[in-house]
């Protein structure tokens, strides 16, 4: 059985402190950086983005088939000035002529009938533009409450890293104190069960939360001060205090 003063054993509650204490502040940590508002507001963020892609999509192919109306109308219009023009004008046969007036009277109808498919394709760009636009506003105040979390995530993030830095220095200060091979039982067991040590107070285990038996008080009992007690529980060192066996 390995041993150690009774006064020295007491202090390793105190180092058993700290260690809780990183082990919280890593908990603390994981939490933050696994905050369930991160992710979804994430996820609303790519959904906005999947939209806005969607969106500009269809906008863009209906600002090219506009394009494509603007230029047919264009065409028209181009052809109908150089036939009316030409019918104003008076020259050629009266056949020709005649011809002229059908072709211009055609050409016109067509204009009417390219101008009404213009103005279709325009009221839809127009509408494709309006929703691309209210997808952008929605995507960019996703955008922003997502900046807002990591920035709250980051700052806690730097307050958590801020008190390890200080528990780890005290608790590096503390272990330097204690007799190597003391300390190496208590790290072997904190690293293998999560608890080093733990105290033994009126015949119950902190370090499994259990009443012990009575075989299990008198073996305790019948150890040396300097003995260093293993909880036949939770296997981790038990610090007996004065009145650590009184009921």
């Amino acid at each position: 059985m390995a041993k150690a003063a009774p006064e020295e054993q007491l202090r390793l509650l105190d180092l058993q402190a700290l260690d809780s204490t990183l082990n919280l502040l890593l908990r603390q940590a994981a939490a933050a950086r696994s905050n369930p508002a991160l992710a979804a507001a994430a996820a609303r963020v790519a959904e906005g983005d999947g939209e806005l892609v969607r969106a500009e999509t269809e906008l863009g192919d209906l600002e090219r088939e506009l394009t494509r109306a603007e230029d047919e109308v264009q065409a028209v219009v181009t052809r109908l000035e150089r036939d009316e023009k030409r019918l104003n004008s008076g020259t050629g046969t009266s056949k020709d002529l005649t011809a002229l007036q059908h072709e211009v009277a055609s050409l016109s109808r067509r204009r009417s009938d390219l101008e009404d498919v213009e103005l279709d394709v325009m009221e839809r760009v127009e509408t494709a533009r309006a929703a691309r636009a209210a997808i952008q506003e929605r995507t960019n105040s996703v955008r922003a409450e997502l900046r807002d979390l990591e920035q709250t995530r980051d700052t806690e993030l730097a307050g958590i890293e801020e008190q390890r830095a200080q528990v780890q220095a005290q608790r590096e200060e503390l272990a330097g104190t204690f007799d190597a091979g003391l300390l190496s039982t208590y790290e072997r067991i904190l690293a293998r069960r999560g608890v080093g040590a733990a105290r033994l107070f009126h015949g119950k285990s902190e370090g499994s939360g259990m009443q012990l038996s009575p075989g299990d008080l008198r073996d305790i009992s019948g150890a040396a001060p300097d003995d260093v007690v293993i909880c036949p529980d939770s296997g981790v060192i038990l610090v007996r205090s004065a009145d650590w066996g009184s009921q």
